[in-house]
Protein backbone atom coordinates (compact mmCIF):
# COMPACT_ATOMS: atom_id res chain seq x y z
CA UNK A 1 0.00 0.00 0.00
CA UNK A 2 3.14 2.37 0.95
CA UNK A 3 4.58 1.61 -2.49
CA UNK A 4 1.43 2.45 -4.36
CA UNK A 5 1.15 5.85 -2.22
CA UNK A 6 4.49 6.72 -3.03
CA UNK A 7 3.24 5.94 -6.96
CA UNK A 8 0.33 8.44 -6.94
CA UNK A 9 2.61 10.83 -5.43
CA UNK A 10 5.24 10.89 -8.11
CA UNK A 11 2.38 11.00 -10.23
CA UNK A 12 0.94 14.00 -9.13
CA UNK A 13 4.66 16.10 -8.88
CA UNK A 14 5.11 14.99 -12.50
CA UNK A 15 1.87 16.68 -13.37
CA UNK A 16 2.18 19.44 -11.50
CA UNK A 17 5.75 20.29 -12.60
CA UNK A 18 7.11 19.09 -16.09
CA UNK A 19 10.40 16.96 -16.45
CA UNK A 20 12.95 18.87 -16.60
CA UNK A 21 17.02 18.31 -15.18
CA UNK A 22 17.10 18.15 -11.56
CA UNK A 23 18.81 21.09 -9.71
CA UNK A 24 22.09 20.10 -8.49
CA UNK A 25 22.40 21.80 -4.95
CA UNK A 26 20.20 22.60 -2.56
CA UNK A 27 19.49 26.45 -3.24
CA UNK A 28 18.78 25.35 -6.87
CA UNK A 29 15.85 23.24 -5.22
CA UNK A 30 14.24 26.46 -4.22
CA UNK A 31 13.38 27.98 -7.07
CA UNK A 32 11.96 24.31 -8.30
CA UNK A 33 9.81 23.88 -5.80
CA UNK A 34 8.50 27.17 -5.92
CA UNK A 35 7.80 27.26 -9.68
CA UNK A 36 6.70 23.79 -10.11
CA UNK A 37 5.39 22.80 -6.63
CA UNK A 38 4.38 25.62 -4.58
CA UNK A 39 3.24 28.37 -7.39
CA UNK A 40 2.88 26.52 -11.03
CA UNK A 41 -0.29 28.05 -12.53
CA UNK A 42 -0.53 30.89 -14.92
CA UNK A 43 -1.92 34.60 -14.39
CA UNK A 44 -5.33 34.86 -14.73
CA UNK A 45 -6.12 37.61 -17.43
CA UNK A 46 -8.66 40.76 -16.11
CA UNK A 47 -11.65 39.30 -16.45
CA UNK A 48 -15.26 40.85 -16.94
CA UNK A 49 -17.35 41.25 -13.75
CA UNK A 50 -20.28 42.95 -12.56
CA UNK A 51 -20.10 46.95 -12.90
CA UNK A 52 -21.70 46.94 -8.76
CA UNK A 53 -18.29 44.63 -8.08
CA UNK A 54 -16.11 48.08 -9.25
CA UNK A 55 -18.73 50.18 -7.36
CA UNK A 56 -18.58 48.90 -4.71
CA UNK A 57 -15.16 48.83 -4.40
CA UNK A 58 -14.58 52.50 -4.92
CA UNK A 59 -17.91 53.51 -2.67
CA UNK A 60 -17.94 50.97 0.56
CA UNK A 61 -14.60 52.38 1.72
CA UNK A 62 -15.86 55.94 1.38
CA UNK A 63 -18.88 54.89 3.61
CA UNK A 64 -16.14 53.65 6.14
CA UNK A 65 -13.77 56.48 6.08
CA UNK A 66 -15.25 59.75 5.20
CA UNK A 67 -18.95 60.60 7.17
CA UNK A 68 -17.27 60.46 11.12
CA UNK A 69 -13.74 62.26 10.64
CA UNK A 70 -14.66 64.59 13.14
CA UNK A 71 -13.82 62.94 17.02
CA UNK A 72 -11.39 63.57 19.61
CA UNK A 73 -7.21 63.30 18.70
CA UNK A 74 -6.04 60.03 20.59
CA UNK A 75 -3.23 60.69 22.89
CA UNK A 76 0.29 60.16 21.80
CA UNK A 77 -0.07 59.59 17.87
CA UNK A 78 -2.42 61.17 17.05
CA UNK A 79 -2.44 64.32 19.05
CA UNK A 80 1.39 64.86 17.76
CA UNK A 81 0.78 64.31 13.95
CA UNK A 82 -1.84 67.00 13.87
CA UNK A 83 0.04 70.14 16.02
CA UNK A 84 3.15 69.79 13.94
CA UNK A 85 1.74 70.39 10.36
CA UNK A 86 -0.17 73.22 12.51
CA UNK A 87 2.76 74.50 14.22
CA UNK A 88 4.74 74.36 10.87
CA UNK A 89 2.06 76.27 8.56
CA UNK A 90 1.46 79.12 11.19
CA UNK A 91 5.39 79.35 11.23
CA UNK A 92 5.32 79.47 7.54
CA UNK A 93 8.51 77.37 7.52
CA UNK A 94 7.71 74.08 5.32
CA UNK A 95 11.44 72.38 5.48
CA UNK A 96 11.63 71.78 9.77
CA UNK A 97 8.74 70.21 11.23
CA UNK A 98 8.12 71.91 14.79
CA UNK A 99 6.86 70.51 17.63
CA UNK A 100 5.60 72.72 21.10
CA UNK A 101 8.07 75.56 19.06
CA UNK A 102 10.91 72.86 18.95
CA UNK A 103 12.27 71.48 15.92
CA UNK A 104 11.02 67.80 15.93
CA UNK A 105 13.73 65.70 13.87
CA UNK A 106 12.22 61.96 14.26
CA UNK A 107 9.74 61.58 10.60
CA UNK A 108 10.43 63.30 7.50
CA UNK A 109 7.99 65.72 6.16
CA UNK A 110 6.16 64.65 3.60
CA UNK A 111 3.08 63.51 5.68
CA UNK A 112 3.23 66.85 7.35
CA UNK A 113 2.95 68.58 3.92
CA UNK A 114 0.14 67.17 3.09
CA UNK A 115 -1.76 67.91 6.24
CA UNK A 116 -0.41 71.16 6.34
CA UNK A 117 -2.55 71.66 2.88
CA UNK A 118 -5.68 70.19 4.23
CA UNK A 119 -5.15 72.92 7.06
CA UNK A 120 -4.81 75.47 4.25
CA UNK A 121 -7.67 74.36 2.15
CA UNK A 122 -10.43 73.67 5.17
CA UNK A 123 -8.21 75.01 8.13
CA UNK A 124 -7.60 73.95 11.60
CA UNK A 125 -9.61 70.98 12.08
CA UNK A 126 -9.10 67.12 13.49
CA UNK A 127 -11.08 66.05 10.92
CA UNK A 128 -8.93 67.85 7.94
CA UNK A 129 -6.23 66.19 9.48
CA UNK A 130 -7.40 62.74 9.44
CA UNK A 131 -8.72 63.32 5.48
CA UNK A 132 -5.39 62.56 4.78
CA UNK A 133 -4.93 58.94 5.93
CA UNK A 134 -7.97 58.05 5.11
CA UNK A 135 -7.18 59.48 1.31
CA UNK A 136 -4.30 57.39 1.49
CA UNK A 137 -6.44 54.04 3.16
CA UNK A 138 -8.95 54.59 0.24
CA UNK A 139 -6.49 54.37 -2.40
CA UNK A 140 -4.51 51.90 -1.24
CA UNK A 141 -7.97 49.73 -1.34
CA UNK A 142 -8.27 51.17 -4.83
CA UNK A 143 -4.73 50.08 -6.20
CA UNK A 144 -4.75 46.83 -4.93
CA UNK A 145 -8.11 45.82 -6.49
CA UNK A 146 -6.89 47.29 -10.09
CA UNK A 147 -3.91 45.92 -10.51
CA UNK A 148 -4.48 42.66 -8.54
CA UNK A 149 -7.17 42.63 -11.79
CA UNK A 150 -4.29 42.03 -13.72
CA UNK A 151 -2.42 39.38 -12.13
CA UNK A 152 -5.18 37.39 -10.33
CA UNK A 153 -8.22 38.43 -12.44
CA UNK A 154 -11.21 40.40 -11.07
CA UNK A 155 -13.03 37.87 -9.19
CA UNK A 156 -10.20 37.41 -7.16
CA UNK A 157 -8.97 41.29 -6.54
CA UNK A 158 -12.72 41.68 -5.83
CA UNK A 159 -12.55 39.35 -3.02
CA UNK A 160 -9.11 40.91 -1.96
CA UNK A 161 -10.23 44.27 -1.73
CA UNK A 162 -12.84 42.98 0.17
CA UNK A 163 -10.29 41.45 2.99
CA UNK A 164 -8.65 44.56 3.22
CA UNK A 165 -11.64 46.87 3.61
CA UNK A 166 -12.63 44.37 5.91
CA UNK A 167 -9.84 44.18 7.97
CA UNK A 168 -9.91 46.20 10.99
CA UNK A 169 -6.50 46.18 11.47
CA UNK A 170 -6.30 48.15 8.36
CA UNK A 171 -8.79 50.50 8.99
CA UNK A 172 -6.98 51.43 11.94
CA UNK A 173 -4.51 53.13 8.79
CA UNK A 174 -7.49 56.36 8.71
CA UNK A 175 -6.42 57.76 12.46
CA UNK A 176 -3.84 59.92 11.94
CA UNK A 177 -0.77 57.93 11.89
CA UNK A 178 2.44 57.85 9.34
CA UNK A 179 1.49 54.00 8.67
CA UNK A 180 -1.27 54.34 6.57
CA UNK A 181 0.22 56.96 3.75
CA UNK A 182 3.96 54.53 4.27
CA UNK A 183 1.29 51.42 3.47
CA UNK A 184 -0.22 53.56 0.18
CA UNK A 185 3.39 54.19 -1.19
CA UNK A 186 4.41 50.06 -0.44
CA UNK A 187 1.76 49.02 -1.94
CA UNK A 188 1.53 51.07 -5.09
CA UNK A 189 5.69 50.43 -5.32
CA UNK A 190 4.82 46.54 -5.15
CA UNK A 191 1.74 46.79 -7.64
CA UNK A 192 4.07 48.76 -9.85
CA UNK A 193 6.98 46.74 -9.58
CA UNK A 194 5.10 43.28 -10.51
CA UNK A 195 3.84 44.90 -13.88
CA UNK A 196 7.18 46.14 -14.43
CA UNK A 197 8.44 42.89 -14.06
CA UNK A 198 5.95 41.07 -16.07
CA UNK A 199 7.10 39.57 -19.59
CA UNK A 200 10.12 39.30 -21.49
CA UNK A 201 11.67 42.96 -20.83
CA UNK A 202 11.08 45.37 -17.84
CA UNK A 203 8.64 47.60 -18.78
CA UNK A 204 10.15 51.53 -18.13
CA UNK A 205 7.07 52.92 -17.64
CA UNK A 206 6.06 50.73 -14.68
CA UNK A 207 9.56 50.34 -13.12
CA UNK A 208 9.90 54.76 -12.80
CA UNK A 209 5.98 54.30 -10.88
CA UNK A 210 7.87 51.76 -8.86
CA UNK A 211 10.73 54.11 -8.14
CA UNK A 212 8.44 57.04 -7.47
CA UNK A 213 6.24 55.45 -5.08
CA UNK A 214 9.38 54.19 -2.89
CA UNK A 215 10.90 57.52 -3.23
CA UNK A 216 7.90 59.13 -2.10
CA UNK A 217 7.79 56.57 0.99
CA UNK A 218 11.05 57.74 1.97
CA UNK A 219 10.30 60.75 2.15
CA UNK A 220 7.27 59.68 4.16
CA UNK A 221 8.57 57.58 6.91
CA UNK A 222 12.83 57.08 5.76
CA UNK A 223 14.62 54.26 4.37
CA UNK A 224 11.81 51.73 5.91
CA UNK A 225 10.32 51.92 2.21
CA UNK A 226 12.80 50.36 0.45
CA UNK A 227 13.55 47.99 2.86
CA UNK A 228 9.97 46.83 2.28
CA UNK A 229 10.32 46.52 -1.43
CA UNK A 230 14.13 45.28 -2.48
CA UNK A 231 14.01 42.21 -0.59
CA UNK A 232 10.95 40.16 -1.64
CA UNK A 233 11.12 41.87 -5.17
CA UNK A 234 14.79 40.28 -5.33
CA UNK A 235 13.66 36.63 -3.61
CA UNK A 236 10.80 36.88 -6.29
CA UNK A 237 13.22 37.07 -9.25
CA UNK A 238 15.44 34.73 -7.60
CA UNK A 239 12.89 31.92 -6.90
CA UNK A 240 11.10 32.57 -10.20
CA UNK A 241 14.05 32.85 -13.09
CA UNK A 242 11.54 35.26 -14.63
CA UNK A 243 13.10 36.48 -17.70
CA UNK A 244 13.23 39.94 -16.84
CA UNK A 245 16.86 41.28 -14.94
CA UNK A 246 17.44 44.33 -12.82
CA UNK A 247 20.50 45.12 -13.94
CA UNK A 248 22.48 48.71 -13.17
CA UNK A 249 20.13 50.62 -15.07
CA UNK A 250 16.87 49.77 -13.45
CA UNK A 251 18.64 50.50 -9.80
CA UNK A 252 20.56 53.59 -11.11
CA UNK A 253 17.16 54.90 -12.39
CA UNK A 254 15.31 53.92 -8.73
CA UNK A 255 17.99 55.63 -7.30
CA UNK A 256 18.18 58.71 -9.31
CA UNK A 257 14.59 59.11 -8.52
CA UNK A 258 14.73 58.55 -4.97
CA UNK A 259 17.66 60.94 -4.94
CA UNK A 260 15.63 63.71 -7.01
CA UNK A 261 12.96 63.45 -4.48
CA UNK A 262 14.70 63.15 -1.46
CA UNK A 263 17.88 65.01 -1.12
CA UNK A 264 16.74 68.38 -1.43
CA UNK A 265 15.08 68.35 1.91
CA UNK A 266 17.57 65.98 3.62
CA UNK A 267 20.12 68.51 2.73
CA UNK A 268 18.68 71.11 3.58
CA UNK A 269 17.30 70.55 6.80
CA UNK A 270 20.66 69.17 7.82
CA UNK A 271 22.15 72.63 6.76
CA UNK A 272 19.26 74.13 8.98
CA UNK A 273 19.54 71.67 12.17
CA UNK A 274 23.18 70.10 11.87
CA UNK A 275 22.38 66.98 13.93
CA UNK A 276 19.89 65.79 11.76
CA UNK A 277 21.79 63.26 10.05
CA UNK A 278 23.01 61.39 12.82
CA UNK A 279 20.04 62.30 14.94
CA UNK A 280 17.35 60.33 12.39
CA UNK A 281 19.20 57.78 10.03
CA UNK A 282 21.82 56.43 13.18
CA UNK A 283 19.45 56.97 16.62
CA UNK A 284 15.64 56.65 15.09
CA UNK A 285 16.70 53.89 12.04
CA UNK A 286 19.42 51.61 12.89
CA UNK A 287 19.56 51.50 16.78
CA UNK A 288 15.90 51.54 16.73
CA UNK A 289 16.11 48.45 15.26
CA UNK A 290 19.00 46.76 16.96
CA UNK A 291 19.17 48.24 20.28
CA UNK A 292 15.31 49.62 21.22
CA UNK A 293 15.03 52.44 23.94
CA UNK A 294 11.12 52.62 23.66
CA UNK A 295 7.89 50.30 22.37
CA UNK A 296 10.19 46.89 23.31
CA UNK A 297 8.24 43.93 22.24
CA UNK A 298 8.87 40.11 22.14
CA UNK A 299 9.36 38.71 18.91
CA UNK A 300 5.52 37.13 18.93
CA UNK A 301 4.06 40.51 19.56
CA UNK A 302 2.50 40.95 16.29
CA UNK A 303 0.72 37.08 15.96
CA UNK A 304 -2.31 38.89 18.09
CA UNK A 305 -2.55 41.86 16.31
CA UNK A 306 -2.34 40.47 12.91
CA UNK A 307 -5.32 37.66 14.23
CA UNK A 308 -7.87 40.89 15.56
CA UNK A 309 -6.93 42.92 12.72
CA UNK A 310 -7.80 40.21 9.76
CA UNK A 311 -11.10 39.26 11.36
CA UNK A 312 -12.81 37.71 9.89
CA UNK A 313 -11.12 35.95 6.98
CA UNK A 314 -8.15 35.24 9.75
CA UNK A 315 -10.40 31.76 9.89
CA UNK A 316 -9.62 31.31 6.31
CA UNK A 317 -5.75 30.91 7.35
CA UNK A 318 -5.79 27.07 7.94
CA UNK A 319 -7.88 26.54 4.76
CA UNK A 320 -5.32 28.61 2.89
CA UNK A 321 -2.04 26.91 3.85
CA UNK A 322 -3.90 23.91 2.51
CA UNK A 323 -4.74 25.43 -0.64
CA UNK A 324 -0.86 26.18 -0.90
CA UNK A 325 0.32 23.09 0.00
CA UNK A 326 -2.41 21.02 -1.97
CA UNK A 327 -0.35 18.68 -4.24
CA UNK A 328 -3.75 18.22 -6.35
CA UNK A 329 -2.80 19.45 -9.88
CA UNK A 330 -6.27 21.01 -10.69
CA UNK A 331 -5.49 22.91 -7.09
CA UNK A 332 -1.43 23.90 -7.83
CA UNK A 333 -2.89 25.31 -11.24
CA UNK A 334 -4.51 27.82 -9.22
CA UNK A 335 -1.42 29.23 -7.55
CA UNK A 336 0.25 31.82 -9.97
CA UNK A 337 3.83 33.46 -9.28
CA UNK A 338 1.97 36.60 -8.57
CA UNK A 339 0.35 34.05 -5.50
CA UNK A 340 3.59 34.27 -4.03
CA UNK A 341 5.04 37.60 -4.49
CA UNK A 342 2.58 38.97 -2.78
CA UNK A 343 2.79 36.28 0.01
CA UNK A 344 6.71 37.06 0.08
CA UNK A 345 6.11 41.02 0.25
CA UNK A 346 3.73 40.78 3.25
CA UNK A 347 5.62 37.96 4.97
CA UNK A 348 8.67 39.91 4.84
CA UNK A 349 7.56 43.04 6.09
CA UNK A 350 6.31 41.05 9.23
CA UNK A 351 9.15 38.89 9.51
CA UNK A 352 11.59 41.88 9.53
CA UNK A 353 9.33 44.44 12.09
CA UNK A 354 9.14 40.55 14.61
CA UNK A 355 12.48 41.05 14.67
CA UNK A 356 12.88 44.43 15.60
CA UNK A 357 13.66 45.30 18.50
CA UNK A 358 11.00 48.86 18.84
CA UNK A 359 7.24 47.40 17.67
CA UNK A 360 3.76 49.11 17.37
CA UNK A 361 0.85 47.50 15.77
CA UNK A 362 0.37 49.72 13.30
CA UNK A 363 3.80 49.07 11.76
CA UNK A 364 3.05 45.90 9.70
CA UNK A 365 0.30 48.08 8.12
CA UNK A 366 1.85 47.65 4.89
CA UNK A 367 1.67 43.91 4.81
CA UNK A 368 -2.13 44.01 5.15
CA UNK A 369 -2.64 44.74 1.34
CA UNK A 370 -0.58 42.06 -0.19
CA UNK A 371 -2.15 39.17 2.03
CA UNK A 372 -5.62 40.40 1.86
CA UNK A 373 -4.59 39.72 -1.95
CA UNK A 374 -3.61 36.26 -0.90
CA UNK A 375 -6.51 35.34 0.93
CA UNK A 376 -8.59 37.03 -2.00
CA UNK A 377 -7.17 34.85 -4.57
CA UNK A 378 -7.88 32.03 -2.18
CA UNK A 379 -11.63 32.77 -2.21
CA UNK A 380 -11.95 33.23 -5.78
CA UNK A 381 -10.28 29.83 -6.27
CA UNK A 382 -12.30 27.90 -3.87
CA UNK A 383 -15.65 26.91 -2.37
CA UNK A 384 -15.91 29.72 0.15
CA UNK A 385 -17.03 31.86 -2.37
CA UNK A 386 -20.00 30.25 -3.24
CA UNK A 387 -20.70 28.98 0.43
CA UNK A 388 -24.10 30.69 0.79
CA UNK A 389 -23.37 32.30 4.45
CA UNK A 390 -20.57 33.81 2.89
CA UNK A 391 -22.55 37.01 1.59
CA UNK A 392 -24.78 37.47 4.44
CA UNK A 393 -21.58 37.17 6.75
CA UNK A 394 -20.25 39.88 5.45
CA UNK A 395 -22.80 42.28 4.82
CA UNK A 396 -22.98 41.59 8.44
CA UNK A 397 -19.15 42.15 9.07
CA UNK A 398 -19.99 45.71 7.09
CA UNK A 399 -22.47 46.38 9.84
CA UNK A 400 -19.92 45.89 12.36
CA UNK A 401 -17.63 47.86 10.99
CA UNK A 402 -19.85 51.21 10.87
CA UNK A 403 -21.41 50.51 13.80
CA UNK A 404 -17.54 50.38 14.70
CA UNK A 405 -16.46 54.19 12.45
CA UNK A 406 -19.39 56.04 13.31
CA UNK A 407 -20.39 55.28 17.63
CA UNK A 408 -17.30 52.93 18.76
CA UNK A 409 -14.02 54.83 18.08
CA UNK A 410 -15.48 58.11 18.49
CA UNK A 411 -16.78 57.14 22.22
CA UNK A 412 -13.90 55.43 22.33
CA UNK A 413 -11.75 58.65 21.69
CA UNK A 414 -14.24 60.88 23.84
CA UNK A 415 -13.51 58.73 26.88
CA UNK A 416 -9.63 58.63 26.57
CA UNK A 417 -9.24 62.54 25.71
CA UNK A 418 -8.10 64.95 27.63
CA UNK A 419 -10.37 67.40 25.70
CA UNK A 420 -13.35 65.45 27.15
CA UNK A 421 -13.55 68.08 30.35
CA UNK A 422 -12.98 70.93 27.73
CA UNK A 423 -14.58 73.62 29.62
CA UNK A 424 -12.50 72.91 32.74
CA UNK A 425 -9.13 72.29 30.32
CA UNK A 426 -10.24 75.76 28.39
CA UNK A 427 -10.57 77.62 31.58
CA UNK A 428 -7.51 76.62 33.45
CA UNK A 429 -4.79 76.65 30.10
CA UNK A 430 -6.19 78.79 27.42
CA UNK A 431 -4.54 81.86 28.53
CA UNK A 432 -1.15 82.28 26.84
CA UNK A 433 0.02 83.59 29.85
CA UNK A 434 -0.71 80.57 32.17
CA UNK A 435 2.48 78.06 31.51
CA UNK A 436 1.06 74.73 31.14
CA UNK A 437 3.70 71.73 31.80
CA UNK A 438 2.97 68.19 30.46
CA UNK A 439 3.87 65.05 32.78
CA UNK A 440 5.79 62.57 32.61
CA UNK A 441 4.90 63.36 28.10
CA UNK A 442 3.47 65.46 25.78
CA UNK A 443 -0.37 65.99 25.52
CA UNK A 444 -0.38 67.49 22.16
CA UNK A 445 -4.16 67.65 21.56
CA UNK A 446 -4.49 70.02 24.24
CA UNK A 447 -1.92 72.26 22.39
CA UNK A 448 -4.06 71.43 19.18
CA UNK A 449 -7.16 72.56 20.45
CA UNK A 450 -6.58 75.21 22.31
CA UNK A 451 -4.65 76.90 19.17
CA UNK A 452 -1.07 76.94 21.41
CA UNK A 453 2.40 75.84 21.04
CA UNK A 454 4.50 76.61 23.97
CA UNK A 455 3.46 73.70 26.37
CA UNK A 456 6.76 72.52 27.99
CA UNK A 457 7.10 68.69 28.62
CA UNK A 458 8.97 66.47 30.94
CA UNK A 459 10.21 63.05 31.65
CA UNK A 460 9.24 60.71 34.65
CA UNK A 461 13.29 61.08 35.50
CA UNK A 462 13.55 65.07 35.09
CA UNK A 463 11.26 65.27 38.30
CA UNK A 464 14.09 67.62 39.47
CA UNK A 465 13.65 69.95 36.77
CA UNK A 466 9.95 69.77 37.21
CA UNK A 467 10.15 71.37 40.52
CA UNK A 468 12.63 74.07 39.44
CA UNK A 469 10.39 75.68 36.67
CA UNK A 470 7.58 75.00 38.66
CA UNK A 471 9.27 76.93 41.22
CA UNK A 472 10.02 80.02 38.27
CA UNK A 473 6.22 80.52 38.18
CA UNK A 474 3.45 81.95 40.50
CA UNK A 475 1.04 79.65 39.64
CA UNK A 476 1.58 76.95 36.74
CA UNK A 477 -0.93 74.32 35.45
CA UNK A 478 0.17 70.56 34.96
CA UNK A 479 -1.15 68.28 32.55
CA UNK A 480 -0.42 64.33 34.21
CA UNK A 481 -0.84 61.69 30.86
CA UNK A 482 -0.73 58.83 33.24
CA UNK A 483 -2.78 57.89 36.12
CA UNK A 484 -0.16 57.75 38.59
CA UNK A 485 1.77 60.80 37.14
CA UNK A 486 -0.30 63.46 39.67
CA UNK A 487 0.65 60.93 42.78
CA UNK A 488 4.16 60.48 41.82
CA UNK A 489 4.61 64.60 41.25
CA UNK A 490 2.71 65.18 44.53
CA UNK A 491 4.52 63.20 47.30
CA UNK A 492 7.78 64.82 45.74
CA UNK A 493 6.70 68.92 45.71
CA UNK A 494 9.02 70.33 48.55
CA UNK A 495 6.87 72.76 50.69
CA UNK A 496 7.44 76.14 48.89
CA UNK A 497 4.39 74.37 46.50
CA UNK A 498 1.22 73.67 46.54
CA UNK A 499 -0.76 71.55 44.34
CA UNK A 500 -4.78 72.65 44.11
CA UNK A 501 -7.29 71.98 41.90
CA UNK A 502 -7.00 68.51 40.80
CA UNK A 503 -9.32 67.58 38.02
CA UNK A 504 -9.97 63.96 36.33
CA UNK A 505 -9.61 64.58 32.72
CA UNK A 506 -10.34 60.70 31.14
CA UNK A 507 -7.00 59.13 31.76
CA UNK A 508 -5.02 62.12 32.34
CA UNK A 509 -5.20 64.29 35.31
CA UNK A 510 -5.37 68.25 35.53
CA UNK A 511 -3.98 70.76 38.28
CA UNK A 512 -2.76 73.53 39.77
CA UNK A 513 0.97 74.05 41.51
CA UNK A 514 1.28 77.42 43.08
CA UNK A 515 4.34 79.13 44.62
CA UNK A 516 3.62 79.44 48.62
CA UNK A 517 4.96 83.09 49.84
CA UNK A 518 7.77 83.36 52.28
CA UNK A 519 9.02 79.65 51.48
Amino acid sequence: MHQAQEQSCSQTLRRVAPARPSPRSVLGWLPFFWQHVLFPGASTPADTSPRWWIAFVVLAPAVLLYPCMSFYLFEPDEGRYAQIPREMLQRGDWLVPYLQGEPYLDKPPLFYWLVMASYALFGFHDWAARLVPALAVHATILASFFFARRALGTHAAFWGALVLMFAPGFLAGRLLILDGLLTLWVALALCACSRALHGAVLHRGWWLLTSLACALGILTKGPIALILLVPPVWLHLRLTNAPVRLGWRAWLCLAAVVAIVNVPWYVAVSLREPRFAAYFFWEHNVLRFLQPFDHERPVWYFVPILFAGFLPAVFLGAPFVRFLLSADPAIAARRPPFLGYVLLAGLWCIGFFSFSGSKLPTYILPAFPPLALALGHFLAHSAWHAWRWTKPLAFCWFGVLVAMHYAGVPWLAHERSPMKHACAVTAYCSDPAMPVLCFPRNLDSVAFYLGRSDLESYRSKEIPQVLEKLKEEPRTVVLFAHRNSLKTLERNLPPSLRLSAATKLGLCDMAVVERVSGK
